[in-house]
């Protein structure tokens, strides 16, 4: 894992979303077309505002998927992400080929199995990240199943990633925010080309340490992103605050490099 530690949010932003834009843009020089999967919520709106504006991307030959969505929310709700994904990436690039998780449906399970055939047809050159913060990647909280084969799954939401969606003022309180969620499983994000992860703030910090120091356990479901071979932690000041000093500080890092000194 590359660890990227910057002073602002603003700044790890613009870093995250050139390396996004380069991922892209060698996708569509090799083969033609590109495919990719991207987060949507509070922490990702500068990542993402931000890779709109790339240049020399031709995103009509850009095919997007959606990591994960609410069961039950609809699309009007400003909590509904895939509202977000179509406000903050597919209507600002004109992205015609997109998966959007409806699961504003009566059947999510076969949305899941749906979209979940689409995107197991060709590999991913690049998934978008966050992490939630209990750990959670996608909606895969703690204890993640690191086993499951599907694309797709349905998971029941814990409540410290229910009460996240509050404090970020999505929902007015715990009773509004939905007990299920569509999301895609770990072994799916894992089989993505490149991952990069987008985590900003404070609040992220202990998330972080588990992730990054801890155990890869699925007791911190972000820690298994320590096994991919090509992925990129973006972090600020803030969310790097816990790490060991030589983690924390402005820069570049290999993980392993750092852990060894």
């Amino acid at each position: 894992m590359l660890v990227k530690v910057f002073d602002d949010r603003r700044t790890l932003s613009l870093a995250a979303a050139e390396q996004a834009a380069n991922a892209i843009r060698r996708a569509l020089a090799d083969r033609g077309r590109a495919r990719i999967v991207a987060a949507t919520a509070a922490s990702q709106t500068d990542f993402l505002e931000a890779l709109t504006k790339a240049s020399a991307v031709d995103w009509s030959r850009v095919e997007a998927f959606h990591l994960d969505e609410y069961v039950g929310l609809p699309l009007s709700h400003p909590g509904s992400f895939r509202r977000m994904l179509l406000e903050q990436l597919i209507q600002k690039t004109g992205i015609t080929r997109c998966h959007l998780l409806n699961g504003d449906t009566g059947d999510p399970y076969s949305i899941a199995r749906g979209v979940g055939r689409e995107l197991a047809a060709a590999p991913i050159d690049i998934a978008f990240l966050g992490i939630g913060e209990n750990g959670h990647i996608a909606f895969n909280d703690p204890p993640a199943d690191f086993e499951v084969e599907e694309p797709y799954i349905i998971v029941n939401l814990d409540e410290a990633c229910r009460r996240q969606q509050v404090g970020e003022a999505w929902f007015a309180d715990l009773s509004e925010v939905p007990s299920q969620a569509i999301s895609m499983s770990v072994r799916q994000i894992l089989k993505a080309k490149e991952l990069l992860a987008v985590v900003p703030d404070t609040r992220k910090a202990q998330a972080v340490k588990a992730s990054v120091e801890g155990e890869i356990t699925p007791s911190a479901p972000a820690s298994i992103l320590r096994t991919h071979p090509n992925m990129t932690l973006y972090l600020d000041k803030n969310s790097a605050s816990m790490l060991h000093p030589t983690l924390r500080t402005p820069g570049e890092h290999d993980l392993q490099v750092a852990l060894r000194r």
